[in-house]
């Protein structure tokens, strides 16, 4: 995929692209995601990090189905946003002296990615759906789930397990 090139012409193609890029985000969050867990002091958030990055690698071997399903070779492509919100997340990270804050800001930057994830798995769904690949919907669907639910316990850390309240207090 070039900037003067058209390799995309038609929606199966444009689903491709899709899954290659969400197969390096996947594969862009399993190593990032250990440095987190090293910043990370909250019991609850560190728990939660590494459960999520066994989860990943679970995502991964489903795209490495899906791709099979379509008859292509599980491949990546470089995918800026992931990128982007990975260096800003290791950024921000670098900023943060207090660990508490840190906390905060870890929750923060976990969610951006958790967003990213599930824009891009609803997508792939409907693409999915559209082109009749019923057969890769389901694995789809379990990842766009697993990444709802990462979200929706960050959630938690944040707000039911302190994470917020401790960081509020500081400074």
């Amino acid at each position: 995929m070039g900037i003067f090139t058209k390799d995309i012409k038609s929606m199966e193609d444009l689903l491709v692209h899709g899954l290659q890029d969400i197969y390096y985000a996947e594969q862009q969050i399993i190593k990032s995601l250990p440095k987190m867990i090293d910043k990370a002091t909250n019991r609850d958030l560190v728990t939660g990090l590494k459960n999520h990055l066994e989860e990943t690698n679970r995502q991964v071997e489903r795209l490495q189905k899906v791709f099979e399903k379509l008859g292509q070779q599980p491949s990546g492509t470089k995918c800026p946003a992931i990128d982007g919100i990975i260096q800003e997340a290791d950024e921000t990270a670098g900023e943060i002296e207090d660990k508490a804050v840190l906390d905060a800001g870890i929750v923060a930057n976990a969610q951006a990615v958790e967003h990213y994830e599930m824009c891009r798995y609803g997508t792939l769904i409907a693409w999915a759906e559209e082109l009749g690949h019923d057969d890769i919907v389901r694995y789809l669907t379990t990842n766009l789930n697993e990444e709802k639910a990462a979200n929706t316990k960050l959630n938690s850390v944040a707000l039911r397990k302190g994470v917020n309240t401790k960081a509020a207090s500081v400074g």
